[in-house]
């Protein structure tokens, strides 16, 4: 892990990920769906996951199936889970609001949560029960009434038995099964079986961001989530030790992900890329962690915290650790981050898993102007107006002078006709 310059950090993995072929063969998929339905995804499910489906739905007696074989400490876990992010999601709720003025007028703001979404969950070969947490709950605590789920199923023909529980324990049953591109357009358009949503959240590989950017106008998405990154910002204080574990299980996430610590310590340093580089071949996916950490994993030493901070700023991460004395004093510098996670018994997996917000987070400096996915991706907005005869009379003129300012003669008309009454 290399130790670098500030002016030789470089996090931008998404130049060129939605190339013209990418897209081109994207865009085929999503005509595809629209044209042929169930036809089409059962026919790139096959070609794709190497599976032949008889049906996309996922049948009563496979939910029944995955509790009998789910191991008792996972759905433990996943219960456990499903309370915290439930308890923090339900403070983000808000309220339908009016106001009433003393001259008789109204304003107010009308919340209503969506009507149907559809969450992704990657699949196939990995399974992630996590994602169908973090997309569902906030869905669920919003009030969505209609939540379905699309998930690429293994060889077999079957989805991860922690998949399906998950989404079992939180009442969604309209399960699918189909991945990739295919699924974006099967939930953006709808299919014979599948029927179109409002909105489609979740994480996927470069072909299922890409889907979501083309889609995106048709149905509301969530973000284009590239791949996933970590910050650690520390000084002398910190343990070597925690931070080389936490940019390695950033690393196994992909061999595109991102691992940077920023410290004012030179011998810090020293000490975790050596720790890295010991505790890098005891890894399962070590060929991946290899792959990132060596593209993109980077240690750089700062002047002092000011300049760290500034250096976290710019890189506006997904994840930021802090490990440094003092870490209180120091929040309000923090300007631009996905999630923070502050103090050594902190790493970015309690949040990706168990205590409460969300993982779907901003990347790709993107933090710099998006928030974690929350209640508030799930709800519209309506603007209520009643105004008064009395507030006419007031203000009416100055409305129609600004309409014929802008040349809109109908809408001072509009205006005019009521003044004179």
């Amino acid at each position: 892990m290399a130790i670098v310059e500030r002016n030789q950090l470089n996090v931008d993995r998404n130049s060129g990920a939605d190339g013209q072929e990418r897209r081109e063969a994207v865009l085929n998929i999503i005509e595809r769906v629209k044209l042929e339905g169930d036809a089409a995804l059962f026919d790139l499910t096959e070609k794709f996951d190497k599976v032949k489906l008889t049906e996309l739905a996922v049948q009563p007696e496979e939910f029944e199936e995955a509790y009998r074989v789910i191991d008792p400490a996972v759905l433990e876990a996943i219960r456990e889970a499903i309370v915290n992010i439930r308890d923090y999601h339900q403070r983000q709720v808000r309220q339908s609001w009016t106001t009433t003025s003393e001259t008789g007028s109204m304003l107010g703001q009308i919340i209503r949560p969506l009507e149907r979404v559809g969450i992704y969950v990657p699949g196939g070969t990995a399974a992630y029960p996590s994602s169908v947490l973090m997309n569902a709950i906030p869905a669920l605590v919003a009030g969505v009434p209609e939540i379905v789920m699309t998930t690429p199923p293994g060889k077999d023909g079957k989805l991860n038995a922690a998949v399906l529980a998950a989404a079992r324990e939180l009442g969604i049953t309209e399960v699918y099964k189909t991945g990739g591109a295919q699924a974006i357009a099967a939930l953006a358009f709808g299919t014979q079986t599948i029927r179109r949503v409002d909105k489609i959240t979740g994480p996927g590989n470069a072909f299922v961001a890409a889907a979501k950017r083309e889609v995106f106008g048709h149905v509301a998405i969530d973000m284009i989530a590239g791949p996933s990154e970590v910050v650690i910002l520390a000084d002398e204080t910190a343990n070597p030790v925690y931070i080389a574990a936490d940019l390695l299980a950033q690393a196994e996430h992909d061999p595109l992900a991102s691992c940077v610590l920023v410290t004012t310590s030179a011998k810090l340093a020293e000490d975790v890329q050596a720790q890295v580089a010991k505790q890098l071949p005891e890894l399962a996916r070590k060929e991946i962690s290899e792959q990132s950490i060596r593209r993109w994993g980077a240690i750089c030493v700062a002047a002092d915290l000011e300049e760290a901070f500034d250096i976290v700023n710019e890189l506006a991460t997904e994840h930021l650790e802090v490990f440094i004395s003092d870490p209180f004093a120091y929040i309000g510098k923090i300007k631009h981050a996905g999630a923070v996670f502050i103090g050594e018994n902190s790493p970015v997996a309690i949040g990706d898993y168990f205590v409460g917000p969300n993982h779907v987070l901003p990347t790709g400096r993107t933090a710099r102007f998006s928030s974690p996915l929350s209640v508030d991706d799930f709800i519209k907005k309506t603007s209520l107006i009643h105004y008064s005869g009395t507030d006419m009379l007031k203000n009416g003129h100055k409305i129609a002078a600004l309409a014929h300012f802008e040349g809109l003669q109908a809408h001072a008309r509009s205006v005019e006709l009521r003044l004179e009454e």
